[in-house]
């Protein structure tokens, strides 16, 4: 006969099964023949056995949390001693949808003799009167998710069914066993890219590189149940939750919300009301637990390094290995045509609502580790992962996973999404002008001017470390050529140009150091150069337009025309001045401009052409700690931040997070005076030892992108 009884120590819980065989059960337990479970114990604290070997102790949860492929212990108390003769146990585990109708899993975990790797299997490795020590061994290709376990006991007198409620375990993807599709070789890689909480995300454009720290907070409180969560309104079936491809490519459609009710929504707009500016997020913590406690409601608002953020925490908590990459004059290929087109008319003027691709000055991804099976030999590694909604894969707003070697080979026919990848980081700058029949002659060519010092944070420190060698070989090398060729031939129109004669004069935009700084005058330089030996005059129009990071302008601030004279071989600088004046009440988020140059050399017809991105920037905020830090003991934190606007910023918005705080801490400040100095004290009292950081970011309808970090080590008490 079979019964199923909830038993406890205090036997206050009720049984599960028909009530009215609770009695019957009662009766029998006091058997000496039947086995009955008394309890279970998965040893499941932060600092036990299980959570250390499997390196799920940081994660605030007093649940078991193990990693596939890897074998845990767990306890088992009976109504009397357990006789391998004639008893036997099993473990059922059950990964059953919480929120959906979708099919769950059910694993039967047999006892055995000895152990073998790649199966479900346990055995007693220590017997101690009534109690025995398993050790259950977990399969490296299992679904990720939270399990129900219930423990079988059989005995020649019958069956009994313990479920071990509230104990689930979690199980998570493992970069430290072999036989995982994650699995990573390198140790400071596993810590850097699954365990470090806090990283870097870069932005600005390529001459100006700003960085930011996120605090990703994978192992926060409700973070791994909202990862779970999230999963879940993804309707695919527990059984995929194996495979990181297929799991990484759910998250990129689940972290937006453009088209399933996903975490984020976006908003490349200039007002951000009823939610929170983009700019103002420093961590995916808050906006996770947001989603998860509204049961799902999107949250407000995102721009391409929140997506990333949130993306990298969500991977890194169901173990991932995953890091934030930034690409710096990032094409958006609308077309496919593996170029980026700008049309000018005949007065050298940019066609605006004719230019569709879009030039982002930066745009931050993922990239995960992983095998690919589903592609030939060769292709597994980093995989590129986008949750930003750019366009639709197969009929959803996702992107990758991208195998970064396919990118760099030019296999754009492997999937997912790589020609859309490719174009991001390779696509030619090409210049058509509008003819007096209307249709467009190409006119100038800029080559490598796409897909620059991708950018992703060092292994083991706070440095930035170049990776654009990963996506590409070198400039004018013959894999390149080859790899750019191999792409065309999928692209939507050919990528052979005759480009025009006579280039004999050249111009280029400059600027000096790290670039001018908001609320200053911005100073550039345009620099021609006549390498031939005649006089060349031209007349340079020269157009500074206000714009999104993502390269769609939103408006001219300022042109005018340069007359121009070269001498033989001359090369002429002309400085170019910008004023606050003329810029202050026309900025956008990120403080983003760009200066057009264009011009007609009179003696060959030579047509110059050439933009160049720059950013006016931010201020920082210093956070600076007064003592020494120490668990359990008060620190005192200064924040000081000086507004460099001839402007009074209202409604300021304060945001702190870090230091292990399980939430953000937010101080509405209210107006700052122009050009005031602020100072706000705050007061943490830090719970974990060892190095951490500490956060600020500033919301600021005028002035964005205001951030802060400091780095502290704290004491043991």
């Amino acid at each position: 006969f079979s019964l199923l009884v909830e038993m406890s120590s205090s036997n206050t819980n009720t049984a599960r099964g028909p009530s009215a065989s609770a009695p019957a059960a009662a009766t029998l337990a006091a058997s000496d023949t039947l086995l009955t479970v008394h309890s279970v114990d998965l040893l499941k604290s932060k600092d036990g056995p299980n959570r250390r070997e499997h390196r799920t102790d940081a994660y605030f949860s007093d649940k078991l949390i193990i990693r596939r492929g890897q074998t845990f212990q767990m306890w088992i108390e009976f109504s009397r001693p357990f006789n391998p003769k004639s008893d036997n146990l099993q473990l059922q585990l059950k990964l059953e949808p919480i929120f959906s109708s979708s099919t769950g899993i059910h694993i039967s975990v047999p006892l055995v003799d000895v152990l073998e790797d790649g199966r479900w299997e346990m055995k007693i490795v220590e017997q101690k009167d009534k109690r025995v020590r398993l050790a259950v061994n977990t399969l490296p290709t299992a679904s990720i998710g939270c399990y129900k376990v219930t423990v079988e006991s059989f005995s020649p007198k019958g069956k009994l069914l313990f479920p071990c409620t509230p104990n689930d375990v979690y199980l998570l993807f493992n970069p430290w066993c072999e036989d995982d599709a994650v699995y990573l070789d390198n140790e400071a890689e596993r810590k850097e890219y699954i365990l470090n909480s806090m990283g870097r995300i870069y932005y600005g454009t390529e001459k100006q590189i700003g960085t930011r720290t996120w605090n990703f907070a994978q192992f926060e409180q409700d973070i791994l149940e909202a990862c779970l969560f999230i999963l879940e309104r993804g309707q695919v079936a527990m059984t995929e939750w194996r495979d990181p491809v297929i799991v990484s490519r759910m998250v990129s459609a689940l972290v937006n919300s453009n088209d399933d009710y996903g975490v984020l929504m976006g908003n490349w707009k200039d007002s951000y009301e009823g939610g929170t500016s983009p700019t103002a997020w420093s961590g995916s913590g808050d906006i996770l637990r947001q989603y998860y406690k509204s049961s799902g409601k999107p949250v407000k608002f995102a721009q391409c390094w929140v997506y990333a953020g949130v993306t990298n925490s969500v991977l890194r908590c169901l173990g991932i290995p995953t890091r934030c990459v930034t690409n710096f004059s990032s094409a958006h290929d609308t077309d496919l045509s593996l170029t980026t087109d700008i049309y000018i008319d005949e007065k050298l003027e940019v066609i605006k609502d004719k230019t569709s691709d879009s030039l982002w000055n930066f745009h931050v991804w993922n990239e995960s580790w992983m095998t690919r099976p589903d592609l030939p030999a060769g292709y597994g590694g980093w995989q590129v992962v986008d949750a930003t909604p750019q366009e639709p894969s197969q009929g959803s707003y996702r992107c990758g996973p991208t195998s970064v070697s396919a990118v760099r080979k030019g296999q754009v026919e492997l999937k997912f999404d790589t020609p859309f990848v490719f174009a991001e980081v390779n696509s030619d700058r090409i210049y058509w002008q509008k003819k007096p029949d209307g249709s467009f002659s190409q006119v100038n060519v800029e080559k490598n001017s796409i897909g620059q010092s991708i950018s992703t944070k060092a292994v083991g420190s706070d440095a930035r470390v170049d990776i654009t060698h990963l996506y590409k070989y070198p400039e004018g090398s013959e894999e390149e050529r080859i790899a750019v060729e191999r792409a065309s031939r999928f692209g939507s129109k050919p990528t052979l140009y005759p480009s025009p004669t006579g280039n004999d004069v050249s111009v280029e935009i400059v600027m000096d150091g790290a670039g001018p700084r908001i609320g200053g005058d911005a100073k550039l330089s345009i620099v021609l150069k006549n390498k031939s030996s005649s006089q060349r005059t031209a007349s340079l129009l020269y157009e500074v337009m206000v714009m999104y990071y993502t390269g769609v302008l939103k408006t001219t601030v300022k042109k005018d025309q340069i007359p121009l004279t070269l001498k033989p071989q001359e090369t002429k600088t002309i400085p170019w001045t910008l004023q606050y004046k003329e810029y202050m009440s026309h900025l956008v988020d990120q403080g983003a401009l760009m200066l057009a140059v264009t011009g007609r050399v009179n003696e060959t017809r030579q047509i110059l052409a050439t933009q160049f991105n720059f950013r006016l920037r931010t201020p920082d905020l210093i956070i600076t700690p007064q003592g020494d830090a120490v668990v359990g003991k008060e620190l005192t934190v200064k924040i000081t931040f000086q507004n460099p606007l001839s402007q009074v910023l209202r409604n300021v918005l304060f945001r702190i997070e870090g230091l292990g705080m399980q939430s953000i801490r937010k101080i509405a400040y209210g107006d700052v005076d122009k050009l005031a100095t602020v100072t706000l004290t705050e007061k943490f009292v830090p719970t974990v030892a060892g190095s951490q950081k500490l956060l600020a970011s500033m919301d600021c309808r005028l002035l964005t992108q205001v951030h802060g970090v400091a780095d502290l080590v704290v004491k043991p008490k």
